[in-house]
């Protein structure tokens, strides 16, 4: 890498990580200061139940690392959901202190074009992608139940148990059970309804306890009891298979949850749908909401990248401008591409399936890339 490269990609760098720096901040402190009688009120709990000389000092120790217990896997998250717009606006610092400093006229006295300035920056933005594609893939996923709890959680591991409401699978089966546990994955006191084509449930399956096991549920002490008298008695079952998968319920349980899975998990559960040939309506929601999930990241992040390079056209300027002016020009075209491809990645299109729907931000942010790149004088 030549010295313009390594210049203006260190300073790239460093206006990233000062604004990323800067939003954490911001949004820690504005948590706080809007929760710090929630945490520390659970700080005051963990300071009683410890056993220890209770004191204000220690109650503050224990609310600051209360704080950061909860806020370390949110700020992972966060960095997912803001890197385009940090992309952006630390694009639009670097290069307006080029331009300040007139570096961008010595660039072009040398021989070099405007594009030359803009590879650097490129590189960059693709690198930052690569971070934030692991952080969703190999990270996020990881730590996913620490990110479903609020302030009154904090310093809690588990998501716990709770009830799970009647719910329909793929297949028509209705699930109910006494209680979930998210976190070892297992049904206690469950309850399960097969039906029929007309939605007509002959039977119903009662066992202590399932674990997940392969694409099923294996139930422990099952009991079957017929709906009619006079039927023949039904086979006791061992496995119920389905797609309510303990991902798929906790995704359920927690609104959330769905965004934190990985690519690999959400292919899973939509193969778990394919394998089960089922054509409801509860299947083809779940399968295009899933579809969603999972091509709509790869659409975000072309997305991010096609606004960068449509927001660095306004400050690639063969003369110095007034860069407050070229912001305030490149502001709302940034802002609206970055807040459409959100809404086109995450909303259904009527009549458009969703492996496509999910792209149409980047079809659209593709022709208007390539026609302002093209009206850059370099």
């Amino acid at each position: 890498m030549k010295l313009l490269d390594r210049y203006i990609a260190r300073q790239y760098l460093i206006n990233i990580g000062a604004l990323l720096l800067i939003l954490a901040c911001f949004v820690v402190c504005i948590d706080v200061s809007l929760n710090l009688s929630r945490y520390w009120n659970v700080a005051v709990e963990v300071a009683q139940k410890s056993g220890q000389a209770d004191s204000t000092l220690r109650r503050l120790l224990i609310t600051l690392l209360l704080i950061a217990d909860l806020w370390w896997p949110r700020l992972l998250s966060l960095f997912s959901f803001l890197n385009g717009l940090v992309l952006i606006g630390a694009m639009g610092f670097t290069v307006s202190q080029l331009v300040r400093h007139r570096e961008l006229v010595a660039v072009l006295t040398s021989g070099q074009s405007l594009f030359r300035v803009a590879r650097p920056i490129v590189l960059v933005a693709l690198l930052m992608t690569g971070l934030q594609v692991l952080d969703q893939e190999l990270v996020i996923p990881r730590i996913a139940p620490l990110l479903t709890r609020d302030q009154s959680d904090a310093g809690n591991r588990d998501m716990g148990s709770d009830r799970l409401p009647l719910t329909v699978d793929a297949k028509g089966q209705v699930f109910f059970a006494g209680a979930f546990d998210a976190d070892r994955g297992e049904l206690s006191d469950l309850y399960i309804w097969p039906r029929d084509k007309d939605g007509l449930s002959q039977r119903r399956i009662h066992a202590d306890r399932a674990v997940w096991d392969r694409g099923a549920w294996r139930l422990d002490r099952v009991t079957v009891e017929n709906r009619r008298r006079g039927d023949p008695e039904a086979e006791t079952p061992a496995r119920v298979g389905t797609n309510l998968d303990p991902t798929t319920l906790t995704m359920r349980r927690f609104a959330s949850y769905g965004s934190n899975i990985s690519f690999v998990q959400a292919r899973r559960m939509i193969g778990a749908l394919d394998s089960l040939g089922e054509d409801r309506e509860q299947a083809r929601e779940m399968r295009a909401k899933l579809e969603r999930i999972s091509l709509g990241r790869l659409s975000m992040t072309i997305a991010n990248l096609l606004t960068l390079v449509i927001s660095l056209s306004f400050f690639l300027t063969r003369e110095p401008r007034n860069m407050v002016l070229q912001s305030l020009k490149c502001a709302p075209i940034g802002v609206v591409s970055l807040v459409g491809a959100v809404v086109g990645t995450s909303a259904s299109a009527p009549g458009v399936p969703a492996q496509l729907s999910v792209f149409i931000p980047v079809m659209v942010l593709l022709p208007v890339a390539v026609a302002m790149v093209s009206r850059v004088r370099s």
